[in-house]
């Protein structure tokens, strides 16, 4: 057992941490709610988009919204394991804060090294997209293309003349989702492209995809760096409040 007056001099630094380490902490399950936000936001408003580049929806947005979740709970945890001051907890909490960092870390750089690929591999995916659209058979990606279009007021890949090309346009013209005001877009208006220009959106969808797609990339890859980083000031609190308690053996009141 520590001196008596060791005790009283390193219970201070003790609570000084142990402060320090519940704000983290609420900061830190902050950032958890954040990253549920944005995984639920992903899920409701990205799915469109990232639906074009591959034939299945992605799983993405529920891995922001699972590691938000455990976020939240390991982020109340270290509330926990703070005041009880138990370091076995702690360094469980530390550890958790270790592999936090490590993926967050991992998936911010690749955010930034793939999201050229990912922009090529969209504008590869949209173009097949628009030439194999068939609004009647239930496909995911023209589905996408529809949402696409009506979202960002866009037609075409890189302007709405891109349908004429299409078997969609040979058969039926142009998309109704390209319309402006469908009440304006008749059958006979849509099979003539002279006559839809003033009807429809004229500005292509593919620039203003991938530039949504860039724009959303750089946030989340901002995002995962930020929190990675802020992980370390965590590790550091939890490891040196563990040792703090252990070495002196210190014993909570």
């Amino acid at each position: 057992m520590s001196p008596p007056s060791r005790r009283l001099q390193t219970k201070p630094v003790i609570t000084c941490l142990k402060t320090f380490l519940i704000s983290y902490s609420l900061i830190f399950w902050f950032t958890g709610v954040i990253l549920l936000a944005v995984g639920v936001w992903g899920k409701v408003s990205l799915e469109d988009y990232l639906a074009l580049a591959s034939e299945e929806s992605t799983n993405a947005p529920y891995v922001l919204i699972g590691t938000g979740a455990t976020i939240v709970i390991f982020g109340l945890f270290g509330c926990f394991a703070t005041c009880r001051g138990s370091p076995w907890m702690l360094k469980l909490y530390a550890m958790f804060l270790i592999w936090v960092f490590l993926a967050e870390l991992v998936a911010g750089i690749s955010g930034f090294i793939f999201r050229h690929e990912i922009k090529a591999k969209l504008g590869s995916a949209y173009e097949n997209a628009v030439k194999n659209y068939n609004s009647t058979d239930g496909g995911s990606s023209s589905k996408a293309v529809d949402a696409i279009q009506i979202t960002l007021h866009c037609c075409g890949v890189k302007n709405f003349t891109d349908w004429r090309d299409t078997a969609y346009y040979q058969e039926k013209g142009v998309p109704a989702s390209c319309c402006k005001d469908n009440t304006k877009c008749s059958p006979e208006t849509l099979k003539d492209l002279d006559k839809a220009e003033s009807e429809v959106y004229t500005t292509g969808c593919f620039a203003k995809v991938t530039s949504t797609m860039e724009a959303n990339l750089g946030i989340i890859a901002g995002i995962s760096f930020g929190i990675a980083f802020f992980q370390l000031i965590g590790i550091f609190l939890a490891c040196c409040l563990s040792r703090y308690i252990t070495n002196n053996q210190y014993e909570m009141v």
